[in-house]
């Protein structure tokens, strides 16, 4: 019982809003935050189109169900976004760097997501991490900058693969 009461405490420090009793339904943004891999979306979602400007220069258009992380839209459309921590704000290796006017309007990003940030590689004002921006309708033709290393996916050569 000591150790669940010392587990609880812990992860009510980490993120103290994800573990209160709320009457209202989570945001998105906290949902993609507390399930690994994001919040689930039908594959009959509404799409929009989104292009992801590569670390070499190349460009990947690709089709974004609303609703789903950048992350997720990364992972199904084979783009090499890493997302070491599957998508639960524990990491910075799937930073991206948004157009100015998008990032103006999105939510501000929580603390946790500020703090990830902090490590990432490249960064700049208007980085945001894939796992925590949440495809939108008004995204349709937007242009996201995937930074041209991150501080974990050249160590270990490793290829992420959906799950």
């Amino acid at each position: 019982i000591m150790f669940s009461n010392r587990l609880r405490q812990a992860a009510s420090r980490i993120s103290p809003r994800l573990h209160q009793k709320s009457v209202s339904s989570p945001s998105p943004a906290a949902i993609a935050k507390r399930w690994h891999g994001g919040p689930h979306v039908s594959a009959d979602a509404s799409t929009v189109t989104v292009t992801f400007l590569q670390p070499d220069d190349t460009k990947k258009e690709v089709t974004a169900r609303v609703g789903e992380t950048f992350l997720q839209v990364a992972h199904r459309n084979d783009i090499d976004l890493e997302g070491a921590c599957e998508g639960v704000c524990a990491c910075s290796t799937c930073h991206l760097i948004f157009p100015m006017d998008v990032y103006d309007a999105l939510d501000y990003p929580e603390e946790e997501e500020e703090d990830m940030l902090d490590m990432a590689f490249g960064l700049t004002e208007s980085s945001r991490l894939g796992c925590q921006v949440i495809i939108a309708e008004d995204m349709d033709g937007i242009m996201v900058e995937m930074p041209k290393a991150t501080r974990n996916f050249y160590v270990d050569g490793h290829v992420p693969q959906p799950h």
